[in-house]
């Protein structure tokens, strides 16, 4: 059985390279260039509770960090708001999952421990986290607690998606 004339063939491969060359925004490579790679942001670490509390604004040149469900995020931008004296400020340089949670600024509820939150609570918590730390503010890092034990010895158990109101999938 004969296949399909040779002009035929090359019909469809013609006009996928038209496509490919006049589709902007798509990366493309001349001949004889590498293509580049995709662009990445900084690398994100692991911070103990001593070096998160080193970017609590207090310092003019340093960056300014605050940790929510064990997500470290850069609010430099947000300065007004969680600089020096400002009214949010007492929620940077340490993991203020619970206050953020009960919309509070008591230094007893500026801690990552969760328990005892109303569904309420924790309903809040997850909207505040996505709605405005993820939407606004680029991830730097994630707390050591999330992957390690008191000790400092790995958590062999841990897994993102049995900790309590985690969702890998939105993380990144």
């Amino acid at each position: 059985m004969a296949g399909p004339a040779p002009g035929r063939r090359l019909r469809p491969l013609a006009a996928l390279a038209l496509v490919l060359a006049l589709a902007p925004g798509l990366p493309t490579a001349r001949a004889g260039q590498t293509p580049r790679p995709a662009e990445r942001g900084p690398p994100v670490r692991l911070f103990t509770e001593e070096e998160l509390a080193r970017y609590g604004g207090e310092e003019e040149d340093q960056p300014i960090y605050l940790a929510v469900k064990g997500v470290v995020f850069d609010v430099t931008s947000g300065k007004e708001f969680y600089g020096r004296g400002a009214p949010y400020n007492a929620l940077t340089g340490k993991d203020s999952t619970r206050g953020v949670a009960k919309m509070s600024l008591d230094p007893a509820d500026l801690t990552y421990d969760t328990t005892g939150l109303t569904a309420k609570e924790l309903e809040a918590l997850d909207e505040v986290f996505t709605k405005v730390y993820k939407a606004k503010y680029p991830i730097v890092g994630y707390t050591a607690r999330r992957i390690l034990n008191e000790d400092g010895s790995p958590n062999l158990d841990f897994k993102p998606e049995d900790q309590p109101h985690f969702d890998i999938k939105d993380e990144f």
